[in-house]
């Protein structure tokens, strides 16, 4: 493995965005989110990523000029005009922080853009803000329904995020059982898939990488997986988006946040969730396990151990990221 300091690591993946046509401000917030997600465990939405966007870009451009098509005192509606979803994202994650802290709740949704990053980077800074986040976004097709054998659903991530006494409590769900930036980097590694996780392209259960691309990803949870993958999917198609989202075509994403003090005192609330928090953690173990966790336990761990640390990269990922430097 490659290891880079976190500042190289967010400097590599500014020059390489912009190198390929990304405005600088824009690569910047994308390569803050992708060396969060490295940070926090996920090695696939960190460079990785940057692959895949620089693809993208090639494709769709940089796109244009982000606005607020709608507005009311409780909600507004972004037009991200091309632009890639993690910046088109923060936009909506400013707005939705400004109406909620306002008026107490918020919903806003997004559409015209592509890839939406990890949801949790997003809700977390609105739970910072005080406040109760539920976000979905779609992507492009890549997952069939259940018992299909046809691209329909994107792989359509949900998320929460609870203010609590201490860290905030996250929850990030991905409704497919692989996502596409992790294909791509078990396929640079030369790993399989886990069984069940994805068809070829004759509908036949893979677990080689480049079929599964050609093919389409599974949900996980069977029937139920599915039905929560279709409710993202009908959110995201609220802030605009395509009803199924082709290829080359542009998703969308929601977003709902609101003070807890609607319900009951914030400062109960938080302490509250800290009381649950810990009565899971502390709960009696299943045989066999060394721990009980709380959704998120896992990255807040990492980001610890992590905080100023190296980052570990596929060199098969860092060779490809400086070739990408040498193109124009």
């Amino acid at each position: 493995m490659i290891r880079l300091a976190q500042e190289d690591a967010r400097a590599l993946a500014v020059s390489v965005l912009a190198r390929h046509g990304m405005p600088s401000s824009h690569a910047r917030d994308v390569a803050a989110h992708l060396v969060d997600a490295m940070v926090t465990g996920h090695a696939f939405a960190g460079l990785p990523r940057v692959l895949a966007i620089v693809g993208e870009l090639a494709k769709r451009g940089p796109g244009g000029t982000i606005r607020v098509t709608k507005e009311t005192p409780v909600s507004a509606t972004i037009d991200g005009a091309g632009v890639n979803g993690y910046v088109v994202s923060l936009v909506a994650v400013r707005k939705t922080i400004e109406i909620a802290s306002a008026s107490g709740i918020a919903v806003v949704g997004g559409y015209n853009t592509w890839f939406s990053g990890r949801l949790a980077y997003h809700v977390e800074r609105i739970a910072d803000a005080g406040l109760v986040a539920v976000h979905a976004a779609n992507t492009a097709a890549r997952v069939a329904p259940f018992g299909g054998a046809e691209r329909i659903l994107g792989t359509n991530p949900v998320a929460f995020a609870f203010p609590c006494e201490g860290e905030p409590i996250v929850l990030d769900i991905g409704t497919s059982a692989v996502t596409w930036g992790e294909t791509l980097l078990r396929q640079a590694a030369g790993r399989p898939l886990d069984a069940g996780a994805a068809i070829d392209a004759q509908g036949r259960e893979t677990v080689d990488p480049a079929e599964a691309l050609a093919g389409a990803f599974l949900t996980w949870g069977g029937a139920r997986g599915s039905a929560i993958s279709i409710a993202a999917q009908l959110l995201a198609i609220l802030g605009g988006s395509e009803p199924v989202v082709k290829e080359e075509g542009l998703s969308g994403f929601f977003f709902l946040a609101f003070k807890p003090e609607l319900l009951m005192p914030a400062e109960e609330f938080a302490a509250r969730a800290a009381t649950l928090r810990e009565a899971v953690r502390r709960s009696r173990r299943a045989v066999g396990r060394d721990t009980v966790r709380m959704p998120g336990d896992r990255s807040q761990r990492a980001r610890r151990e992590r905080a100023a640390g190296e980052l570990e990269v596929e060199p098969a990922v860092y060779q490809r990221l400086l070739a990408l430097l040498q193109e124009s």
